[in-house]
């Protein structure tokens, strides 16, 4: 795992500077602290930073080809690179090391950009193909790894991390309010685009051509759900699944250096790790948090079943509310992009306890998206139930789940979905008519930040997704939508973000792209099954996952934001919220706010809500103010001390 950075001149002409780019690599050096590298010609010039785990004595990069023309530097792992170096020898290519890294550069040579479909694994590269003036940049088909460029007037940057790109000079970065307002919709911001103008993700399962000072971008991988219909028993399916996960697992294993377990509790970490302590001779290591408190679900005494199960060495922390205050600095500096994501803070103190122990952490994430595993799936198959079935059921069920929507606010946003059509709005996650931002942009939103979105349709970039798979059963249709938004835009850069921010490297077997495409060739009721999540996968490991971990009502990571933004952090949040520096930018509404933080009638206190507009505030500050930033403001509130916002650290300083 590492960071990479460069800057690419349109054309010949163009002479990029190498400082410009060891400024970038330093703003990053928590993703490589090992070494460093770097390649310098007139018009290009690529860095990279490493943090060493396979080929440690030779692993150095850049990495070039026999006589120097082609050049790469990458992030990840590539778990078939054995296969591909062993091929690649028997058509006599030469190596010099014995690095997945090198791997891609032969295969480069013989297949051009199409190299990248040949790759399992995760990774972001960027490669400069020297005699044809060529960059090419890559990302993994899920989005595991990050990759960000920029255009200027006469060149291209790239980077793992948004700040690199504030190390240069003739960058101003700038805010960009349609993805405020993509952010307050869905909690995240989907698509390519990111909190600052002219800054683009490249998005999953692309790459990107520059040639000429032309960019060209290319999907070289869909997911697909007709392609290959499973046709054989649930029994065989079962079998096949098996011998995926344990192939995944040992290839997910493979490492020169101590690889440990994010242990939550449930099905898919335990599955993991179930199969993890038969591919070593060593004890396995695992990890686990918990939250200071016992108003909520606590994910550690499933954790120590399954390390007692299996025998790992286990080690778990508890965190409290000043730790997570703490942490918001870190949060901001390492995320970068606006991520209603406060499971982060759980992932950081964790890999950071990991870290005295290990270098490689296997977590089960993507296993939810993958198998059907979320309630939601679930529920709104029962809704397309009682919307076939017509009347008198459909308004039985309007009066049941209205009802219910009085007793859990989670029940809420069903009635809606019930009366209008499912592609109509993003549906599988809190967006849709469902949204609290959506539903409140009139007395939310300032006349002025209303304006400035021109009309945008923050929910366009998901309808056109949904129509790639209009003719698919609505659970295929749900799984995509997620796999192709929530999953990489969300899930996958908290988890990629806050573990490098560590210097860990976490991978993430049920994402192997195999994976994936197995379970979306699965009929629909093996991966949800009356009122069964993920069915398939928990059948696959009865017997071995303990029952209770099976039968669990799945919690998700829960954080009590709720409890703590009206005790412990509700000073801070009252205090940051309405102060005239976040006021002034324009965005809110003064009454809209403080009606929100008034409002008590939901069991969440609008937790999410508050915690979105505090990490946009701070976002500003930090990225945006010219490095302002309350890093102090939290402790002083909970001492009573006025507080006074200071400077943060310099760039690529971590904030600690």
């Amino acid at each position: 795992m590492c960071g990479i950075a460069g800057k690419v001149g349109f054309d010949k002409e163009t002479v990029v500077k190498a400082p410009v780019v060891h400024r970038m690599m330093d703003a990053i050096v928590h993703r490589g602290p090992d070494d460093d590298g770097i390649y310098i010609e007139s018009q290009a010039v690529l860095g990279h930073r490493r943090l060493s785990i396979i080929d440690l004595n030779t692993g150095k990069q850049p990495i070039s080809n026999e006589n120097g023309t082609v050049w790469i530097v990458y992030n990840g792992e590539i778990y078939n690179f054995k296969e591909l170096r062993d091929e690649l020898l028997s058509k006599g290519h030469v190596f010099r090391t014995h690095t997945d890294t090198e791997v891609i550069v032969h295969l480069y040579e013989d297949h051009g950009e199409e190299c990248v479909a040949k790759l399992r694994g995760m990774f972001a590269f960027a490669l400069w193909d020297a005699p044809k003036r060529k960059l090419l940049l890559a990302r993994d088909r899920v989005g595991i790894k990050p990759l960000y460029y920029l255009r200027t007037r006469d060149s291209l940057l790239f980077a793992s991390e948004i700040k690199a790109f504030m190390a240069d000079p003739s960058v101003q970065l700038e805010v960009n309010p349609r993805a405020i307002d993509m952010f307050l919709t869905f909690n995240y911001v989907p698509g390519s685009e990111t909190m600052f103008q002219n800054v683009r993700k490249l998005q999953p399962g692309h790459y990107l051509v520059m040639k000429d000072g032309e960019v060209n971008i290319r999907r070289y991988w869909d997911l697909e759900f007709s392609y290959a219909s499973w046709d054989g028993s649930f029994d065989s399916a079962v079998t096949r699944l098996t011998e995926l996960l344990k192939q995944t697992v040992r290839d997910h294993m493979i490492s020169d250096v101590p690889v440990g377990i994010l242990l939550s509790g449930g099905v898919d970490s335990t599955a993991l790790l179930s199969l993890a302590v038969h591919e070593t001779d060593k004890k396995v290591s695992t990890f686990t948090v918990g939250f200071e408190g016992e108003s909520f679900a606590d994910e550690r005494p499933y954790a120590r079943l399954a390390a007692e199960r299996f025998g790992s060495q286990h080690y778990e922390l508890t965190i409290t509310a000043k730790d997570f205050l703490d942490f918001l600095p870190k949060y901001v500096w390492h995320m970068e992009e606006p991520v209603c994501e406060p499971p982060a803070a759980a992932l950081y103190y964790i890999t950071r306890l990991a870290k005295e122990h290990v270098k490689v952490l296997l977590s089960g994430e993507g296993g939810d998206e993958a198998f059907a595993g979320y309630q939601n799936y679930r529920n709104m198959l029962w809704l397309e139930r009682v919307r076939a079935a017509g009347q008198p059921w459909k308004g039985l069920a309007l009066v049941v789940l209205n009802t219910l929507g009085l007793v859990a606010e989670r029940f809420q946003k069903y009635p809606v979905m019930l009366k209008r059509p499912m592609e109509s709005f993003y549906y599988s996650r809190t967006a849709g008519p469902s949204s609290f931002f959506i539903r409140n942009k009139a007395r939310f939103y300032s006349s002025s930040f209303t304006n400035s979105l021109n009309r945008f349709d923050s929910t366009q970039c998901i309808r056109e997704i949904v129509t790639r798979v209009a003719d698919q059963p609505l659970l295929n249709r749900m799984l995509y939508v997620d796999t192709k938004t929530w999953l990489p835009d969300e899930l996958l850069i908290k988890a990629d973000k806050i573990s490098m921010a560590n210097s860990l490297e976490l991978r993430v077997p049920l994402l192997d792209h195999k994976v994936l495409e197995f379970a979306a060739s699965l009929p629909v009721d093996y991966k949800v099954r009356q009122f069964t999540t993920k069915y398939i996968l928990k059948e696959t490991f009865k017997g071995l996952v303990p029952s209770e971990i099976l039968r669990r009502r799945k919690t998700g990571f829960p954080v009590p934001l709720a409890s703590w933004f009206k005790n412990e952090l509700k000073g801070f949040t009252r205090e940051l919220l309405l102060d005239a520096k976040t006021l002034d930018r324009g965005y809110f509404e003064r009454n809209a706010i403080e009606a929100l933080l008034r409002d008590d009638k939901r069991p969440d206190g609008y937790s999410a809500e508050i915690f979105s507009l505090i990490t946009l505030e701070l976002l500003h500050r930090q990225f945006l103010d010219g490095g302002s930033f309350a890093s102090e403001l939290a402790p002083s509130i909970l001492s009573g001390r006025p507080s006074v916002p200071v400077l943060s650290p310099r760039l690529g300083c971590d904030p600690a």
